[in-house]
């Protein structure tokens, strides 16, 4: 190869990564609290909104710069429009380890006409399957709706655009595990999981209406930030009595207003609980058992 090709590919890759590293910095919100981790030349930027896309080459995802123990992560994203098959856009909560705690949101995709789904899961110890399903009650790909965890040391709450959608209690006077000992970052991606995502598998992915973009924006985390340089268990013990203001006791539990709203949602939009699954689970998970809801 020549020279002055060895000078072309320098000057193509050089411009590439200005790109990137300009339209990461495009939003300055985001660049406070966020980096991509995955495929940076998936992401463009519009203002303060961030544009995340699948195609058939790749998904792409990002994570906060800090971890956190208990506080509040909103974001607003509008979901993939039109034919999203095959896709997942996810919106989650993570610590590392094989042991590690999780709080996802998963929104699967569908197909043209029919309702998204959100799936929530809980991991504490390394240990999930606690899938929920439910139909939110808007269509999420048409505009920004609020997507939030709340987590403390009494409670992690699903919420919906202040709307209680699941709600994992500590339950640790029942002897089982709370997530409360391991800081967590904050993660969004979107990837093809077309062999489970819709419809259990049996709708793939149409490449030809790619590329499928969620798009992000108000980007908030309101916690106890820890420092990687800090133990696990220094964390904990700095955070669990930092008096923040996710601990008070208003917050042990939800107000009358929010258990009605969570009622109100299991009843008419839940369309799966692992709790009520006596396929999966012939005796009844021991956390169900206690959970009011």
């Amino acid at each position: 190869m020549s020279s002055s090709s060895y000078s072309m590919i320098f000057l193509a890759f050089a411009l590439c990564v200005s790109f990137c590293v300009n339209n990461v910095n495009a939003s300055p919100k985001f660049d406070e609290l966020f980096h991509p981790y995955w495929a940076p030349d998936h992401f463009t930027f519009d203002g303060d909104a961030v544009n995340m896309k699948l195609d058939n080459y790749s998904g792409a995802g990002f994570s906060s710069k800090s971890k956190y123990m208990f506080g509040k992560v909103n974001i607003q994203i509008k979901l993939v429009q039109g034919d999203s098959a095959g896709t997942v856009t996810a919106f989650y909560m993570s610590s590392d380890g094989p042991k590690h705690h999780e709080f996802d949101f998963e929104f699967l995709g569908n197909t043209t006409g029919e309702p998204y789904i959100v799936q929530t899961n809980v991991y504490v110890n390394g240990v999930g399957n606690r899938e929920q399903r439910m139909n939110l009650w808007f269509d999420p790909t048409k505009d920004f709706h609020t997507y939030s965890l709340l987590w403390n040391q009494r409670q992690v709450v699903f919420l919906v655009d202040e709307t209680p959608i699941r709600v994992h209690t500590n339950l640790e006077h029942k002897g089982i595990p709370y997530p409360k000992d391991q800081p967590m970052g904050v993660y969004s991606s979107i990837w093809n999981a077309d062999d489970w995502a819709t419809q259990g598998g049996r709708v793939k992915t149409d490449w030809t209406h790619a590329p499928f973009v969620a798009t992000y924006r108000a980007f908030e985390i309101d916690g106890c930030e820890c420092a990687v340089t800090t133990a696990d268990a220094d964390n904990a013990k700095r955070c669990a009595n930092s008096g923040g203001w996710w601990d008070q006791p208003v917050l042990s539990e939800l107000n009358l207003h929010q258990n009605h709203q969570l009622i109100w949602v299991r009843s008419n939009h839940m369309i799966y609980d692992y709790c009520s699954d006596t396929a999966r689970f012939p005796s009844v998970p021991v956390e169900c058992q206690h959970h009011r809801h």
